[in-house]
């Protein structure tokens, strides 16, 4: 549960995002509804509310607030039923998308990260959320096809078993790396074809292989 205190922290870091990158109503909703304080290693609690990335332990982090707003807006959730995460981390991506949603299945290939993170959406009594130990590259298969990947690594291509699990105009929004710079990218399934945009710059950890016990 989240007290009046926690809760008005939350709203004012919506608050802060909306002035620097503006929302919508429903993703600024989302934000505000969201205990980033629950996903912030007790040691980083002073910053949970700060618009900076995090380290949350195994060589990875939680992203900034404002990316997290950023990469959900990019995602246009509002036409979107299922969405599809590759790297759910400490879960704060997830679930600000639970509130958009109304399946999010999240991939970690990292368990204790996905251990925590479970734990940390039952304290939430986030109930629509999917969690899945494996390689993300994989993508999930049983539950597909997604309206929306989110891809919470960067990589240096969207893998085809990804691309044939996304609905017909679905959209998948990945940090691209490309020269030594990383760039979000929104690509839109229209057929065989995938068009693309590049929208930002950013730094996210890298996509990797296999998974981590």
């Amino acid at each position: 549960m989240t007290n009046r205190i926690t809760a008005m922290k939350n709203l004012k870091l919506a608050e802060e995002i909306d002035k620097v990158f503006a929302l919508e109503a429903d993703i600024k909703s989302a934000i505000a509804q969201t205990n980033r304080e629950l996903f912030v290693p007790s040691g980083f609690k002073h910053n949970a509310y700060k618009l900076d990335a995090l380290p949350i332990g195994a060589q990875q982090w939680i992203s900034s607030p404002l990316t997290v707003a950023k990469m959900t807006t990019y995602l246009q959730p509002q036409a979107a039923d299922k969405v599809l995460e590759i790297g759910c981390g400490s879960g704060y991506q997830a679930a600000v998308l639970s509130h958009l949603f109304r399946g999010v299945f999240t991939i970690e290939r990292i368990e204790p990260l996905i251990i925590e993170a479970k734990q940390r959406f039952k304290a939430l009594g986030i109930h629509n959320i999917h969690t899945r130990t494996d390689d993300g590259q994989n993508g999930w298969v049983q539950y597909a096809s997604y309206d929306r990947i989110l891809f919470s690594a960067s990589t240096r291509s969207i893998p085809q078993k990804l691309i044939d699990q996304l609905s017909d105009d679905g959209i998948i929004v990945a940090p691209i790396e490309r020269n030594g710079t990383q760039i979000i990218t929104r690509f839109v399934k229209k057929g065989a074809r995938l068009l693309h945009e590049e929208l930002d710059t950013c730094k996210f950890v890298p996509v990797l292989s296999g998974t981590q016990k």
